[in-house]
């Protein structure tokens, strides 16, 4: 049961990537799937940064003296590859979303909604 506990950050990450999923395929509302997409890509950010993160690990810039008062030769590092990626990939999710909401302004000029059953129903009947 501990170990259940021990990896609450694994199921937040579960739960957040599953009610995005649930969202984008349930939901009509072209907003509401962004919404949905933005979730499920803050729960990949999460499981990044957790699987990163070392337990006793310091950064590996410039660490204070007292950090080696126990072994000076063998410091534990935690790897910073995880968040330079997570920045970049956050970066590049601000960019897809502004993308994707300015498509919807878009759809919205040109069918008057953003329902997708409503858009199809006009794309049959043109």
């Amino acid at each position: 049961m501990t170990t259940m506990l021990g990896l609450y950050n694994y199921w937040i990450v579960i739960f957040l990537m599953m009610t995005g999923f649930y969202v984008v395929i349930a939901q009509g509302n072209l907003v509401k799937k962004v919404i949905g997409l933005n979730l499920f890509q803050i729960s990949v950010f999460l499981l990044y940064l957790t699987m990163g993160k070392v337990d006793g690990g310091t950064t590996p810039i410039q660490p204070d003296k007292s950090f080696f008062s126990g072994d000076p030769g063998n410091p534990i590092y935690s790897h910073p590859l995880p968040s330079v990626l997570i920045l970049t990939a956050i970066v590049v999710g601000v960019a897809t979303t502004a993308l994707a909401l300015a498509l919807i302004v878009r759809i919205h000029e040109a069918y008057g909604t953003i329902e997708e059953d409503e858009i199809l129903v006009q794309d049959r009947e043109s």
